[in-house]
């Protein structure tokens, strides 16, 4: 009996955004290990298909800069805090997934060489290019600037073909779904419409860089199993958001 042939992978590389909210689950703080697992295992099994991932994540479940800033501490210091946060979780998703089995480096953009590498653009795809699975972290390095930000530069940088962003709904909707039954979901958007409707996807400075580089996003439900699969399988999940 021959066994079934894998379905050739509609993404050679990509990026995928993850939340620091993702990683702490249902958990009011921190990283939950089973959710860690999940999504380790997730990588895992579009990264055998052949599938070059790169992963940018976030720190909120640890320390989200714009919050401390709220209460009055200085916008740069909380910045910095939040980006060493993103090392935090990055160095949690690198040692789950090591554990199953996937060489993985990760990059960050402050130095903090005693854990990480620096980021070089050069250096990243060659990583890429001998299948590692490679987390940058510390967003750009400078405050002012979200992780979705750093994710759109760092896609641009090692030339993703889309970025993944994973959230707990099950794409774009035109008002909160956790709050609103009646909230509509759109299929497919355009960076515009993102703009103009004020659509809480990315920040504006991430989206319009996507929309000047033609790279597209597609916003999804990280929480149901196989997602990730199937979106690199070209299935239509969630909402993608490209150029109209």
């Amino acid at each position: 009996m021959t066994s079934p042939r894998k379905k050739k992978p509609k993404f050679k590389r990509i990026l995928l955004k993850l939340s620091g909210e993702a990683l702490q689950g249902t958990d009011t703080y921190g990283i939950n290990a089973k959710i860690l697992a999940s999504i380790s295992s997730e990588i895992k099994e579009i990264h055998e298909q052949g599938v070059e991932v790169t992963i940018v994540i976030g720190g909120g479940n640890i320390f989200r800069g714009i919050s401390g800033a709220s209460t009055g501490m200085d916008r740069s210091t909380a910045d910095y805090m939040g980006m060493l946060a993103t090392v935090i979780n990055a160095l949690a998703l690198q040692d789950s997934l090591e554990r199953n089995g996937v060489l993985t480096r990760i990059q960050t953009a402050l130095e903090i060489k005693q854990v990480a590498e620096p980021f070089i653009k050069r250096r990243a795809i060659r990583h890429i290019e001998k299948g590692r699975v490679v987390i940058f972290a510390a967003g750009t390095g400078n405050p002012f600037f979200t992780t979705d930000t750093a994710a759109t530069l760092r896609a641009l940088q090692i030339n993703a073909e889309i970025i993944l962003k994973a959230t707990k709904v099950e794409g774009v909707y035109d008002k909160d779904p956790m709050k609103h039954k009646d909230a509509k979901k759109f299929d497919e958007l355009s960076y515009m419409d993102i703009l103009k409707k004020e659509l809480k996807v990315m920040d504006a400075t991430a989206i319009s860089l996507c929309m000047e580089e033609k790279i597209p996003i597609i916003v999804f439900n990280l929480f149901k199993k196989g997602n990730i699969k199937r979106i690199i399988e070209g299935k239509k999940i969630g909402t993608i958001v490209r150029s109209s």
